[in-house]
C-alpha cells in the first residue's frame, strides 16, 4: 500500500500549521529572548516596544495566569523568566501584535540589563560542581571491580560525541483560538499533543478538558517536538486566553536554532576487559550528558543511554553510570535514537580502542561478543537475539571478504585516496521506558454507508504512521482501505496520548485500533450469524463479503452495516491497549521494560580524499529486522533517512556554542546536513524475515530510530581510512568526524615522512611547519 499522504504532499494541498486558514482578527506572538547565558535581570525595559506600531500587548512573568512553570519530569522550566535567565534565547517577554512584522519589530526595541553570571557549556565542569538535574543513575550486571583480574588486556579512553539539530523542514509554532466558556482550541506542531495540553493547563491555569489540542500532521520532528513544542503552544494560549483573540506564532529558522535545545552531547569514559579470545570480559563506561539548562526529557533520555550501552554485545560483567549534568545551553532534548546512539558510541569506540592495540580488526571482537538468545541485559531483560543471524547474513549477502580484498587493493595502489570499512550491529528496545506511557487508545466509527473514520493518539510526521493505521483498519475489517479516513490527532477524541516517540507509535495505536475494529466485526457477525441462523464461529469477512465457511454469500459490507444499524447494534468503538509484560524497577535497576528488540547489522565503505581531508560515503550495505513488515515501502523509507542522518550526526553536523553559551552555528551557512550529494552512493538493504512471535503490530518491527545507528559505522569507516594513509594517527574518538578533523588526523606531525611521498625533504619540512 502507497503512502497515503503521497498525492496531496506532492500537490501542495497536506496541511501543515502555516496552512491553516487565519481567522479575522487573528494576532501574532514573537518571543524576547536573553542576550546571555546566565545572569541576573535587573531591569526590564519595554517602554519603546509598546509603543510600535500594532504591539496590543506584551506579557512577562507576572501576566502568567496559572504557574510559571512548564517542567514536566522536573519543574525547573518558567514559561517566562522571572529573576534569572539561563541560556541565550530564554523567553523573557512575549510580543503580541496585529501583523507578525509588527510583532517582530518590536522585539528588537526590548532591552534588558543583566548582570551577568558564571556560564557552563562542559558536561564535565557542570558534573564537578554538583550542577545535576537528578542523581546519577548506574546500570550493573555481574562485578567489575573482581573481574579486571580476569582480563588478559585492559584498555581505557574517552569518547565524546557532539549534539544535533533537528532541523525539521517546519519549524516550532502553535496557533491558539479561544472557544465559548473559556476554552482553548490549540493547533500545535507537536508530538505529544497531551504534553502541550498539560502545559497550556498548567501555565494558563485552566483545566484540561478546556484544551483541545489538535494535530493534523508535522513536517518533521526527530523528537524535537516531543516535549518543546509545550514552550510556545503554552505562550500563544496564555495570550489567547488573555486576550479572548486568536494568537499564533511560528518560529523563523534562526529563531528555532537558536532557542531550541538539540541531541545531547555527551562527554564519556570508558575501561574495557578482554581475555585472550578476545571475549570482552568487564566493561565500565561512565558517561557526562549535556542536559542544558533545564530537564525537560534528560532524565529520560540518559536512561536511554544505560539501556543500550552494550549495544548487540553480552558483556558478563559491566558498571554504567550515568550524570545528568545542568549547563548554559538550551535545554537539550528527544532526538531519533533518545539516548541510545550515544552510548552505542561509546562501546564501538572501546572496541576499536582495543583492536588498533592489539593489531586486529575490530570486527573480529565485534562478532565474537554478539549476544545470543538467554544473555542478560545490564537491566535485566534476557534478550531474543538475532544479532548473530544479521551479522552471518550480512557477511554473506554482500560478500564481505570480497569487499575487503577490494579495498586492499585499492589501498595499496592509490597514494591520495584511501577507503574505509567497519560494521555496524545494532541491538535497539521498543518500548518507552516510562511503563506507564506504552498504553493507547482508538476510536472507530462505521457509518451507515460503510466508511470508516479512525481517531488515534498517532502523530504523522512523515514517518508514515497514518498509512499503517489504514491498513491495519482495512485488515481487520477486511475492507478496502479507500473506505477508512485516518482523522487528525486531538486531546478531545483520544485523551491522555502518549507522544508520538520511541518507535512505539504505529505499535501502541496499531493495537488499538486493531482492537477496535476486532470488536466492531464481533458484533457484526452476531447480526449475520443471527439472520443466517448459523453460528458466530462459523462466520468470516473476507473482501468485503461475508462467507459461511468456505461459502461466500450475498451478505456484502453495506448491507451488513446497515443491518447492524437497524438492529441498534453499536458501530463504535473506543479501545484501549496497553503492552503487556513490560515492567521496570529504578529502585534496583531490574527489570523488562522492552517489548522487544530490533536487531541489524551494517557494512559501511566510504572514501577519503587524503589531500582535502573530504570524503565520500560509497556504500550502506545493511541486514535489518524487519519481523514481518507490513509496509515495506515505508518502512524502507524509514531505513534510508535515518541511515543518512545518523551518517549526518557522525560526519558533518557540528554543534559549535561558544564559551558564553552563544549558538555559533546559527543557520544553514554555518550548520552542514547532509544533502543530495552526500548521502551514500548506494543503500541497500537486505531484510531478515523472522518468524518468531513479537508484540509488534502484524509482528512488523519498529523501524523509525533503530537505523540512525547504523550511521555510526561511518565514524568508524572513515578513522580505518585515515589510519591506511597514516598509521601513526591520532584519532580521538570525538564525533562529528568532519573534514577538518580528516584534515588534521591525516597530517599528523610526526608521520608525514613515513606516509606521503614527498619530492624532497624541503616539502615535508613545509608541511610540519603549517601541517
Amino acid at each position: 500500500m502507497k503512502n497515503i499522504d503521497s498525492r496531496t504532499h506532492v500537490r501542495g494541498e497536506s496541511i501543515y500549521l502555516d496552512d491553516i486558514p487565519v481567522i479575522r482578527g487573528t494576532l501574532f506572538g514573537a518571543a524576547f529572548g536573553s542576550p546571555v547565558a546566565h545572569g541576573v535581570i535587573r531591569h526590564l525595559d519595554l517602554t519603546v516596544a509598546e509603543a510600535m506600531p500594532g504591539v496590543v500587548r506584551i506579557l512577562t512573568y507576572k501576566d502568567v495566569t496559572g504557574e510559571n512553570q512548564i517542567g514536566g519530569i522536573v519543574p525547573d522550566e518558567p514559561l517566562l523568566a522571572e529573576h534569572h535567565v539561563h541560556y541565550c534565547g530564554m523567553p523573557i517577554a512575549f510580543v503580541v501584535a496585529a501583523t507578525d512584522d509588527e510583532a517582530r519589530a518590536a522585539v528588537k526595541k526590548i532591552s534588558v540589563d543583566i548582570d551577568p553570571l558564571p556560564v557552563i557549556t562542559d558536561p564535565r565542569e557542570a558534573q564537578a560542581l554538583d550542577e545535576l538535574i537528578i542523581r546519577p543513575r548506574t546500570f550493573r550486571l555481574g562485578d567489575t571491580a573482581t573481574a579486571w583480574e580476569q582480563c588478559a588486556y585492559i584498555f581505557d579512553g574517552t569518547a565524546d560525541t557532539n549534539g544535533q539539530e533537528h532541523l525539521y523542514i517546519e519549524t516550532q509554532g502553535a496557533y491558539a483560538v479561544p472557544q465559548e466558556n473559556n476554552g482553548i482550541k490549540l493547533y500545535s506542531s507537536t508530538q505529544g499533543p497531551t504534553a502541550v495540553q498539560r502545559a497550556v493547563a498548567r501555565s494558563s491555569g485552566l483545566p484540561m478538558h478546556q484544551i483541545d489540542v489538535d494535530v493534523t500532521r508535522l513536517g518533521g520532528g526527530f523528537g524535537g517536538k516531543e516535549d518543546q513544542a509545550n514552550m510556545w503552544a503554552a505562550l500563544c494560549a496564555l495570550a489567547a486566553h488573555i486576550l479572548r483573540k486568536p494568537v499564533k506564532y511560528a518560529l523563523h529558522r534562526m529563531e528555532d536554532m537558536a532557542m531550541t535545545g538539540k541531541r545531547h552531547p555527551y562527554s564519556s569514559d570508558f575501561k574495557i576487559g578482554l581475555d585472550n579470545d578476545l571475549k570482552i570480559v568487564a566493561y565500565e563506561a561512565t558517561f557526562y550528558q549535556n542536559a542544558g539548562a533545564a530537564a525537560d526529557l534528560s532524565p529520560a533520555v540518559m536512561e536511554r543511554t544505560l539501556f543500550h550501552c552494550t549495544n548487540s554485545y553480552f558483556i558478563p560483567n559491566v558498571t554504567a553510570t550515568a550524570y545528568c549534568c545542568r549547563t548554559n545551553l538550551p535545554p537539550n532534548t528527544a532526538f531519533r535514537g533518545f539516548g541510545g546512539p550515544q552510548g552505542m558510541f561509546v562501546i564501538e569506540a572501546a572496541i576499536t580502542k582495543a583492536a588498533e592495540s592489539l593489531g586486529v580488526d575490530a570486527a573480529i571482537i565485534q562478532a565474537q561478543n554478539l549476544n545470543k538468545t538467554g544473555d542478560e541485559f545490564p537491566y535485566g531483560q534476557k534478550a531474543v537475539s538475532e544479532s548473530h543471524i544479521c551479522w552471518n547474513k550480512a557477511q554473506d549477502v554482500y560478500e564481505i571478504d570480497v569487499i575487503r580484498g577490494q579495498i586492499a587493493a585499492f589501498n595499496d595502489t592509490s597514494t591520495l585516496y584511501k577507503k574505509g570499512l567497519a560494521l555496524m550491529p545494532v541491538c535497539f528496545g521498543i518500548s518507552f521506558t516510562n511503563t506507564r506511557m506504552n498504553q493507547a487508545r482508538a476510536l472507530v466509527h462505521v457509518y451507515t454507508d460503510g466508511s470508516v473514520g479512525v481517531s488515534t493518539g498517532a502523530v504523522e510526521m512523515g514517518q508514515g504512521v497514518n498509512t499503517k493505521m489504514v491498513q491495519v483498519a482495512a485488515h481487520v475489517l477486511s475492507i478496502q482501505s479507500e473506505r477508512v479516513k485516518l482523522h487528525s490527532t486531538s486531546t478531545y477524541r483520544i485523551a491522555n496520548t502518549s507522544p508520538s516517540a520511541a518507535s512505539a507509535t504505529a505499535d501502541l495505536n496499531g493495537k488499538a485500533v486493531e482492537m477496535a475494529c476486532t470488536s466492531i466485526i464481533q458484533r457484526l457477525k452476531a447480526v449475520v450469524a443471527e439472520e443466517l441462523q448459523v453460528s458466530v464461529d462459523e462466520i468470516t469477512l473476507k473482501d468485503e463479503f461475508v462467507y459461511w465457511g468456505d461459502k461466500k454469500t450475498d451478505w456484502y459490507w453495506q448491507r451488513l452495516v446497515m443491518a447492524a444499524y437497524t438492529k441498534r447494534v453499536s458501530l463504535s468503538e473506543h479501545a484501549h491497549y496497553a503492552t503487556p509484560d513490560i515492567h521496570y524497577d529504578a529502585t534496583k535497576e531490574k527489570g523488562h521494560p522492552f517489548a522487544y528488540h530490533v536487531y541489524g547489522t551494517a557494512i559501511v565503505e566510504v572514501t577519503v580524499d587524503c589531500l582535502r581531508g573530504t570524503y565520500e560515503v560509497d556504500a550502506v550495505k545493511v541486514v535489518h529486522d524487519f519481523g514481518v513488515s507490513m509496509n515495506p515501502l515505508v518502512d524502507r523509507g524509514q531505513i534510508e533517512g535515518g541511515i543518512v542522518q545518523g551518517i549526518g550526526w557522525m560526519t558533518m553536523e557540528e554543534v559549535v556554542f561558544d564559551k558564553a553559551g552563544r549558538l555559533r552555528s546559527n543557520a544553514l551557512s554555518t550548520y552542514k546536513v547532509p544533502d543530495i550529494y552526500s548521502v551514500p552512493k548506494q543503500i541497500i538493504i537486505e531484510p531478515l524475515k523472522t518468524e518468531q512471535d513479537n508484540q509488534a503490530i502484524f509482528r512488523s518491527k519498529a523501524v523509525g530510530e533503530p537505523p540512525l545507528m547504523y550511521g555510526i559505522g561511518a565514524y568508524f569507516a572513515l578513522r580505518n581510512a585515515v589510519l591506511a594513509f597514516n598509521p601513526a594517527a591520532t584519532i580521538p574518538f570525538d564525533a562529528p568526524m568532519t573534514p577538518e578533523k580528516v584534515l588534521l588526523a591525516l597530517y599528523n606531525v610526526n608521520a608525514i615522512r613515513r606516509t606521503m611521498p614527498f619530492a624532497n625533504d624541503q616539502t615535508a619540512n613545509s608541511l610540519e611547519i603549517n601541517p
